[in-house]
């Protein structure tokens, strides 16, 4: 998809200025790296491909979750807040990177968990959780109107109780968290300009902001990047009216007329496997090349199952060796220790 039909394109200096209008907390160390893997490409034999290390945002193992965490805390200190409301699975990397950030800033996290019986242990994501200081909810809510439900429920009963919390809903997510990732592209933008890379094809896990917000960075500055999503779960809601309307709420923000379709998105579900939150055979093969090839760790449920969908591509001919591809490892890896029976099933 070609970007530069859709306007306005703006200059990097023109984004930046309207990204800095929007509150904004300091917590990750960017800019990420962005590396070469001569190993991993010469084992495809297909394009070029560099990894950009979203994993080194910093705060608690990193991830993804911490470049959009300074944005959605941003606008939670400047409501003034004193505790933050977050729900996912119990081996959640978004309540993982809360809970640290909620730390970092003096702030309580509430993280209402759905437990998902992966391990009987507490392990990985929410042994981190414990130690961070997050106070836990379990509760029987999977994801979905369930668990903003849930959500919403216990930020009535903290109001009740006297504190002042900031539940982090679907709309607040939608706003927000696209906006780190069109400030991704703008400093991807710069690393391959200062490097003379001239990348055409970006993929990453994702289905909702991440995405959203790098194909709405594209379209500003003018860019001809393919962005493609590979989502880890599959929504009720079809994935592309999802991406535009996240696209589309984050342009607001930036006081510009919302203006991406459902056509400007490629997001893929085949590479899910069996169901949301398991490993997948394919995810745990691309897990173990990355690791042998390049030292780089994925994590067993979301980049993993990305760069599956990369190597598939790949193998059916969908890329060339005359491609250049970005892989974006967006983190999770601490959920690596709560999933060790699937990684090495004969240990």
């Amino acid at each position: 998809m070609d970007y530069k039909d859709l306007t306005p394109n703006l200059t990097p200096n023109e984004l930046r200025q309207r990204l800095n209008k929007v509150s904004r907390v300091s917590l990750a160390h960017l800019p990420t790296p962005l590396e070469l893997c001569p190993r991993l490409t010469e084992e495809l034999g297909g394009p070029r491909i560099l990894i950009k290390r979203e994993d080194c945002t910093g705060l608690a193992f990193g991830g993804n979750k911490t470049r959009i965490l300074e944005y959605v805390l941003g606008e939670a200190i400047r409501t003034g807040a004193n505790c933050v409301i977050q729900g996912a699975a119990e081996q959640s990397n978004h309540c993982r990177q809360l809970a640290a950030a909620a730390a970092k800033l003096g702030l309580t996290a509430h993280l209402v968990l759905h437990k998902y019986d992966v391990t009987t242990e507490i392990q990985g994501n929410l042994l981190l959780d414990h130690l961070l200081g997050a106070e836990i909810h379990l509760a029987d809510a999977p994801l979905g109107e369930k668990m903003e439900e849930a959500k919403i429920q216990l930020g009535e009963q903290l109001r009740e109780d006297g504190e002042t919390p900031f539940v982090i809903t679907k709309e607040i997510n939608e706003s927000f968290a696209p906006l780190a990732y069109v400030d991704f592209i703008l400093e991807l933008s710069h690393q391959t300009d200062s490097e003379d890379i001239e990348p055409n094809h970006i993929y990453c896990s994702s289905a909702g902001a991440t995405q959203a917000g790098m194909v709405l960075g594209t379209k500003l500055l003018g860019l001809s990047w393919q962005i493609t999503g590979i989502a880890p779960i599959q929504w009720e809601e079809d994935h592309a009216v999802i991406l535009t309307r996240n696209a589309n709420s984050a342009a607001k923000k930036l006081n510009l007329t919302p203006n991406l379709e459902t056509q400007h998105f490629t997001n893929i579900s085949n590479y899910i496997g069996a169901t949301y939150g398991e490993p997948s055979p394919e995810g745990l093969e691309a897990l173990s090349l990355m690791a042998q090839t390049e030292g780089i760790v994925l994590d067993p449920l979301y980049s993993s199952k990305a760069l599956a969908g990369l190597i598939d591509h790949i193998r059916k001919g969908r890329l060339s060796a005359n491609d250049t591809v970005v892989f974006v490892h967006t983190g999770g890896t601490p959920a690596l220790f709560a999933y060790n029976r699937n990684v090495l099933p004969n240990s």
